[in-house]
């Protein structure tokens, strides 16, 4: 009897196993990957609509200006990020303002339907993103480091690292092809120092594009004209010439951004352009690579940044 019970539980464990690998197979055989066009292929994750379009969005514009394919997920609905107004309303027109401003970058977005304010490193998220990463078989993935000042963030940062090595299991999530090979994941930048601080591996002249950009973020007026979920009644006033000057200051506060990480990160910028034109460069995006995911040397960065020596 001990004998037909172990014969059994082996047959049992094996044509598990076999109905997997079929199951898997046929799922692979359904799924459409994109072409290998020769065009690289970028994928940023940031906690709420607007995040990925502040840290990335003068890279994306010169990636898309190129022909390369870039593609911002946000991992929250931001459905809780204004002073006023919350819920569905708010998703919905959050949605409709990074639609609008990939469109103006060139770019693809999407928005997942979690709620903003309760993202958790969960499996179910890690399969969400995993499929992501390589139904967009992605050669760049981008998101927040895990030590960020918001939970959303965090976890954002925490799901994409998890994603790092599961992209290229087979039979973890398999109803999507894995990437045989391995992406280069990236962090943006932030200003905290523990438990270690941001050091940059690629730094970009946005310059180009900084309009473009600044375009961009402007249509986002919930999050950055009214304020978001720290704004307040006086960002919103009824006089239109104050109006004007509040639609101003947004702009030259996102200019400034992007200034303070040129002047900050200036002796990378010559490492990467050379000290004549690292001095002319007045508005910058940096990046840090992740130690999870392909680890590229400087001549395999340039050709996923294809921007230096223009």
């Amino acid at each position: 009897m001990k004998h037909f019970f172990t014969r059994f539980t082996r047959f049992i464990v094996l044509a598990f196993f076999l109905w997997v690998s079929r199951a898997a197979t046929a799922a692979i055989e359904g799924v459409a990957m994109p072409p290998d066009d020769g065009k690289l292929r970028i994928i940023c994750f940031g906690a709420h609509p607007d995040d990925c379009e502040l840290q990335a969005g003068g890279t994306a514009a010169l990636w898309a200006s190129k022909g390369h394919k870039v593609k911002f997920v946000s991992v929250t609905n931001g459905d809780i990020g204004h002073w006023r107004e919350a819920g569905g309303p708010l998703a919905k027109r959050r949605l409709a303002e990074v639609e609008a401003a990939a469109k103006t970058l060139g770019i693809v977005v999407q928005v997942l339907d979690i709620h903003d304010g309760e993202l958790l490193p969960t499996v179910e998220n890690r399969r969400t993103l995993t499929r992501l990463i390589r139904e967009w078989n992605a050669n760049i993935v981008i998101s927040h480091r895990p030590n960020d000042y918001h939970p959303d963030h965090r976890y954002t940062g925490v799901l994409v690292q998890d994603a790092a090595y599961m992209v290229t299991v087979p039979f973890f999530c398999p109803d999507v092809p894995f990437l045989t090979n391995n992406p280069v994941f990236l962090y943006y930048p932030d200003r905290f120092q523990k438990p270690n601080p941001f050091e940059p591996d690629v730094v970009v002249d946005i310059s180009p594009v900084m309009e473009k950009k600044l375009d961009a973020l402007g249509i986002m007026v919930s999050q950055f004209y009214e304020g978001g979920a720290n704004g307040n009644p006086s960002f919103v006033p009824e006089d239109p010439e104050k109006q004007k000057q509040r639609h101003k200051k947004v702009r030259d506060d996102f200019a400034r951004r992007n200034q303070s990480l040129a002047e900050r990160f200036r002796a990378q910028l010559a490492d990467w352009y050379g000290p004549d034109r690292a001095q002319t460069v007045k508005y910058a995006e940096a990046f840090e690579v992740c130690e999870y995911g392909k680890q590229p040397d400087k001549k395999e960065l340039k050709r996923l940044f294809p921007f230096f020596g223009e």
